[in-house]
């Protein structure tokens, strides 16, 4: 017992909550980064911290000289190549959401909006109809909305089904919805640039998961092949969603105060 009180002498509360903020950090940035290209990329700098560290112990001159200027070039490229994820989080940074986010939306309007948008999918995903429903968050999305057709509408079924109407000016692209209002319709996306993407996925989920890697945005998309329904967020694809599951997914995501999950589909 004396021994463990002089031990426990050693730690101070600051070091406690040092390492616990370190730890907290820690957990953020793997929940960050979980599911992206980050992950393989941080497997190949393991890697090289591994060769690196060995070439070094053996005296292994030339491999060790190769490896130092490798990780040279690295500290120069690493910015650039992790670049998505850098972005992501320092706009997490910038809303608070790194400690847990504010919303401002009306709760109601939020709900019956998800609710409208889950009987569009349903009705598009019967008649396989491709459709791309995007719901803005905090991070603002005018860059996109002003590259579609501005339409200010109630979010409904009805108005949602109409412009994904195959043969109609609006129906290729995205629609884009704030609160309870359609901001535009015909939007372009960025596409994803994650390499390890599912080579069925069309254009449709790869500017679905763009949009959702560059911004806090939610997007659903029909697949006009499967009929299938899929949700994505923050880089993630969640597919096969049926219209209970989907609302239930978008009221956690887009409803103030909800509890908000990060499923990845892989």
């Amino acid at each position: 017992m004396e021994g463990l009180l002089v031990y426990l002498n050693y730690f101070h509360l600051r070091a406690v909550i040092d390492i616990l903020l370190v730890a907290y950090v820690v957990y953020k940035f793997l929940m960050l980064i979980k599911g992206t290209r980050a992950v393989q990329l941080l497997k190949g700098l393991a890697v090289l911290v591994i060769a690196s560290t060995l070439s070094e112990r053996f005296n292994l001159y030339t491999m060790n000289w190769i490896l130092d200027k490798t990780w040279t070039m690295l500290f120069v490229a690493l910015p650039v190549v992790f670049q998505p994820e850098l972005r992501r989080a320092l706009e997490q940074l910038g809303r608070g959401g790194f400690f847990g986010r504010p919303f401002f939306l009306a709760e109601a309007d939020v709900r019956q909006a998800a609710r409208e948008v889950v009987r569009a999918a349903e009705t598009l995903a019967r008649r396989r109809v491709g459709a791309l429903i995007v719901f803005a968050r905090e991070t603002g999305l005018q860059e996109y909305v002003e590259s579609g057709i501005k339409v200010d509408a109630l979010v409904s079924a009805e108005v949602l089904t109409n412009i994904f109407e195959p043969g109609t000016p609006l129906h290729d692209g995205a629609a884009i919805i704030f609160g309870n209002r359609i901001l535009a319709a015909g939007c372009y996306l960025p596409l994803t640039e994650n390499p390890f993407l599912n080579k069925e996925l069309g254009t449709r989920h790869r500017a679905a998961l763009g949009v959702t890697e560059q911004s806090d945005a939610v997007a659903v998309a029909v697949s006009e092949e499967t009929g299938l329904i899929s949700l994505a967020q923050g880089g993630r694809l969640l597919r096969g969603l049926r219209g209970a599951e989907l609302e239930k997914k978008l009221e956690e995501l887009t409803v103030p105060g909800s509890k908000r999950t990060g499923e990845q589909e892989k």
